[in-house]
């Protein structure tokens, strides 16, 4: 029996297409102009010619300051993440003490906890710390709240690791240490993307820490000097959507590599 063609779904994918591709266009296609003929022509023009000032302009007016302060505090929130909730969640799931059901617990009320609710004690705490204006004062926050999302994600790929892998460790003599590095790690690969990337999204695009925490041009970040396109005169439109482009290439990267890693680790599915 011959498949009929789905003209409806065929349809339907076009739309969609149109109605995702269309922004894109706009912003690439503006990166391309001049300020005056983008002003002239609308954005759904097609550029009488194509210039990169728009990209070397950005770049040497102190955006890629910025590019490199936000790739500063994305490693570090990352290699805080992967530091510390590995073994932890590691405990969380082997386990049976109080204790740690209890620090647990506590990871999870973080869940329930937003930023903007803590924003104020916040500001005391890493100004007493003596971290105001410093980049470190923005990768700790960050860091804290990336944890107990990325604590729950790992906890629950960990635990798709048959207890007979346990058990056969430990029958040959193996360490707690040499299971964890051995066994969880290396089964765990699609969680720990998981939480790479996650933490990587929230350091890369944090807003609210970066403007409440620091104040110098020298450790602002991408999110805060996209607003150094704004000026008494309007807003160049083609800078802007050009630094946009700079700084969504990075994490889309990341993403592009890590997709499958994250897709996998949110459904649970762990490294089997």
């Amino acid at each position: 029996m011959r498949n009929r063609p789905n003209y409806l779904a065929g349809l339907g994918s076009l739309v969609w297409l149109f109605v995702v591709g269309l922004p894109l266009y706009v912003m690439l296609v503006a990166t391309f102009q001049t300020r005056a003929d983008y002003a002239a022509n609308g954005p759904l023009a097609l550029p009488e010619r194509l210039t990169l000032d728009n990209y070397v302009n950005d770049l040497s007016e102190g955006f890629g300051q910025y590019f490199l302060n936000t790739v500063i505090v994305t490693v570090c929130v990352v290699g805080i993440v992967l530091l510390l909730v590995p073994p932890l969640a590691y405990a969380i799931v082997r386990s049976r003490g109080r204790a740690t059901s209890t620090v647990f617990r506590l990871f999870l009320l973080g869940l329930a906890i937003p930023s903007q609710a803590v924003i104020v004690p916040m500001f005391y705490l890493i100004n007493e710390a003596g971290l105001y204006d410093n980049l470190i004062g923005v990768i700790l926050p960050t860091a804290a709240f990336a944890m107990p999302v990325c604590a729950l994600i790992l906890s629950g790929v960990m635990r798709d690791i048959t207890p007979e892998l346990y058990e056969a460790m430990t029958v040959d003599g193996a360490s707690s240490r040499r299971i964890f590095f051995q066994l969880v790690v290396p089964l765990s690969r699609s969680g720990l993307s998981t939480i790479v990337v996650f933490s990587s999204l929230q350091a890369w695009n944090g807003f609210l820490f970066p403007l409440v925490l620091t104040q110098s041009t020298e450790n602002k970040v991408i999110t805060m000097g996209l607003y150094d396109f704004q000026t008494e005169h309007g807003v160049d439109i083609p800078g802007l959507l050009a630094a946009v482009v700079l700084s969504a290439l990075p994490i889309l990267l990341v993403y592009l590599f890590a997709r499958r890693a994250l897709v996998q680790g949110l459904m649970g599915v762990g490294g089997k």
